[in-house]
Formats: C-alpha cells, sequence, structure tokens
C-alpha cells in the first residue's frame, strides 16, 4: 500500500486506521492503489450527503472561483445570508436568528454563553454520558469518558450532571428508566442548583460518544415541560443526531418538542468547517454585541457547502431514506443479535445505531474492539463510542442503499463469527 509518513502529525490523534484516502464517492473511500473501503463513519457522522456529493462539489468550486472569505465583522458574504434565511425554513418557526462558528464545540460554547447572558443565570445542566467537545468549557460538560478531561482540572464551573435514561444499562423499561431519570432531576434542582440559578439544559437527544442512546419521547417531553416550568432554557444539542442523521432534519422533532436553543455542527456542512447555534431573536437579541465571535464563522466557503447540503437532504429526501435503511440494518443487526450472544443491546433511530457488546452482564470492550478489527480487515470501517468503549456505531452516508447496507451486514456478521469461533451465519 503506498503511504506517505506520519511522522511529523501529532501523536495526540487516536487514529482508526492509517489508511490514506486520495478519493470518495458516496459511502466509499479510495487509496492511492485502488483499493476500496465502506466507510460507515461518516467522518464521525459529518459526510451526511455521502462522500463529494456532486451538488455540494460544484458549490464549493463556484463559491472559492468568486469569494472565499468574507469576513462577517467586516463584511457579509452572500452565501452566509443565504444559508440563514434557508435554515430559518428548515428550523421550528421561533427559531430565526442564526450565529456561525466552526466546530460543535465552539457552537456548544456560545450556545453555553448565549444562555447565561440572556438568562443573567450562572449554571447549566448536562446527562451522564454526554459529550459536547474538547475545549475548556465543553470539557466541564462532558461525561462520557475521563480521557476527554483527566489531567485538565480545574474546568469552568456551574455544570451539574443529571442522570440519562440510558434503558440498557438500568435494566430497566423505557418508562421505568425515564420516571427514574426525571425524579432525579428534579432532585438536583433541589439539591445542587437552584431553578433561578440555572439557565439552560444541554441535552444530546441520543447520545454520541457515550453509547448512541436514544432518550425516549417520554423522557424528552417531560424534561422539556419541567424546564418550561422553572424558566429554564432547552439546549438541543443536535451536533451529531442532526441533519436527517435520525429520520428527520432534526431528532428533537421526534418528540415533537421545540427547543430555546439547537446546536448544529458536523452534517451541517458535508465536510466543510461550520457549525451553527440557532436561537429566536429575541433570545439572542439579549447577547451584547461583541461578546461573542469569531475570525471563520459564516466565511463563504463553509456557509456555500451548507447551503448545498440542506438543498440535498430536501431534494433528496436524506432524512426520509435514513428512516428507511435505519429499519433495515436494525432489522439486519437484531437478526445477528439472536445469533451471537456476545451482541447484547441494538438501538438507535434512522442512520444512528449503537450495538452494545456485553458477556455475563458486563460490558465487552474487548470483542467490540475485536469485531471492529476484523471489520477493518474486511474494508468496513466501523467506530466504537461508550464509556466503556463497547459499543459499535453505524453512521454511514445517508445516501446509502439496501443492497450496500446488506454488504455491511455480511462483513459484520463474518467478524461476529470469526469472534465468537463460530461459522459463517450471516
Amino acid at each position: 500500500m503506498t503511504t506517505i509518513s506520519t511522522d511529523h502529525l501529532s501523536p495526540v490523534w487516536s487514529h482508526l486506521t492509517t489508511i490514506q484516502p486520495v478519493r470518495g464517492h458516496g459511502i466509499y473511500l479510495y487509496d492511492a492503489d485502488g483499493k476500496r473501503y465502506i466507510d460507515f463513519t461518516s467522518g464521525i457522522g459529518v459526510t451526511n450527503t455521502g462522500h463529494c456529493h456532486p451538488h455540494v462539489v460544484n458549490a464549493i468550486q463556484e463559491q472559492a472561483a468568486n469569494l472565499i472569505q468574507g469576513q462577517i465583522n467586516v463584511v457579509i458574504s452572500p452565501s452566509a445570508i443565504e444559508l440563514s434565511n434557508l435554515l430559518n425554513e428548515v428550523t421550528p418557526p421561533h427559531i430565526d436568528s442564526f450565529f456561525f462558528s466552526n466546530s460543535g464545540a465552539e457552537a456548544t460554547e456560545g450556545a453555553v454563553k448565549l444562555a447565561r447572558a440572556a438568562t443573567k443565570r450562572p449554571n447549566v445542566i448536562v446527562f451522564q454520558g454526554s459529550f459536547h467537545g474538547r475545549t475548556a468549557q465543553t470539557m466541564a460538560m462532558t461525561t462520557s469518558k475521563t480521557i476527554y478531561r483527566a489531567g485538565y482540572q480545574p474546568l469552568p464551573a456551574g455544570v451539574f450532571v443529571a442522570p440519562f435514561p440510558y434503558s440498557y444499562y438500568y435494566g430497566w423499561d423505557g418508562d421505568t428508566t425515564s420516571a427514574y431519570c426525571l425524579e432525579q432531576f428534579e432532585l438536583l434542582l433541589k439539591s445542587q442548583t437552584a431553578p433561578f440559578e440555572t439557565a439552560a439544559v444541554v441535552i444530546e437527544p441520543v447520545l454520541g460518544e457515550g453509547g448512541y442512546v436514544p432518550a425516549p419521547t417520554r423522557f424528552l417531553r417531560e424534561l422539556h415541560a419541567l424546564c418550561r416550568k422553572h424558566d429554564i432554557l432547552f439546549i438541543a444539542d443536535e451536533v451529531q443526531s442532526g441533519f436527517g442523521r435520525t429520520g428527520k432534519l432534526f431528532c428533537f422533532e421526534h418528540a415533537g418538542i421545540t427547543p430555546d436553543i439547537i446546536i448544529m455542527a458536523k452534517g451541517l456542512g458535508s465536510g466543510m468547517p461550520i457549525s451553527c447555534v440557532g436561537a429566536s431573536h429575541e433570545l439572542m437579541s439579549r447577547w451584547p454585541v461583541g461578546s461573542h465571535g469569531g475570525t471563520y464563522g459564516g466565511g463563504a466557503l463553509a456557509a456555500a457547502a451548507a447551503v448545498a447540503t440542506i438543498q440535498v437532504m430536501r431534494d433528496e429526501d436524506l432524512p426520509g431514506n435514513a428512516e428507511e435503511q435505519g429499519e433495515h440494518l436494525v432489522l439486519g443487526l437484531k437478526r445477528l443479535q439472536s445469533k451471537f450472544s456476545v451482541l447484547g443491546d441494538v438501538r438507535g433511530r434512522g442512520l444512528m445505531i449503537g450495538c452494545e457488546f456485553t458477556r455475563n452482564g458486563q460490558p465487552d470492550a474487548s470483542a467490540a474492539s475485536a469485531v471492529q478489527k476484523a471489520c477493518l480487515e474486511r474494508h468496513l470501517l466501523l467506530l466504537t463510542c461508550g464509556t466503556y468503549g463497547n459499543v459499535i456505531r453505524w453512521i454511514p452516508p445517508l445516501v446509502v442503499n439496501e443492497a450496500q447496507i446488506d454488504e455491511a451486514l455480511h462483513i459484520f456478521g463474518e467478524a461476529l463469527a470469526v469472534v465468537e469461533g463460530q461459522s459463517v451465519v450471516a
């Protein structure tokens, strides 16, 4: 395999592979020797429109030929205005004002700053298993793994952690788990951070790094109602679950709720670095002018890519395809679950699916890692996640079709058989 030395890349990065792709198309990556890999990582939930979707590529090329950067404090690029108008069309009616940044962590920091500025309250509540980023503020909000925050204390204060309704972990049904976690949330308001000092609740509708765990609809609705009761802002972190990933443009739509603030990134730009904080104009107007900003937020090139991305989402109904293909994927995974005891749980929404590996009722990270490695040997790229590292997550591009999912399921079945020492029964 043709490779280039990586000696001068910082070793702080972890690497799933040493593959150096030179081309991407749809769900596939290709190296310099022409080897093809099925990319079911989507750049960690980024390439929802697939690698190098022609409409997105054309938009980037046309924009680059005309204007690459227009710093938004100095001039306002037409593509940034177009993006804000388009987001206004696809978000809930009251979400009509948008601030652009580069990454999910930046957008999360912005959302927290907005919430604190608007409410004049200092505290935020997050949930066990959450991942919100690796900057100082977002490390303080991240509880999925200690690696993301160990050694960086002291972290910003004013962050409180409530239990997430992770039914498989508790061993309860969804209603029992939701009831318990809601009780614990109300206890937290009585014992740790009073409503009058709590600016916002920040929640991933599906835990990302924490294990691909969807919050039950009941939990999201009742949590939303509690926020309304106490005038606490409800912030939906849709960094990984947004832009069609779960079968709707935004995951909170499944629960029929409307957040006060939406955090967007990853799938918004199809690979270009862009993120967004969406809120009402009334809320945004409480944010002091000049108290937040950034050099590249709302840049012409990334904004043009995001406009094209949303157009593709709508024109090709990628959320609908995610729902349809997700159902097919789950059925296939559940068939494998019935044959391989190490596959303890299959869960998710749309094409955001987690497979949790357990043995004798305990997390089995070694099995998850071994299956991941066996899949990689067969040119299927999958990622693990979860606090114990025992969950394999399925995040294929939303352009995937049934035949491609079947191929991936066959490879996954082979990998499971290798790990459990059985004959292939995919």
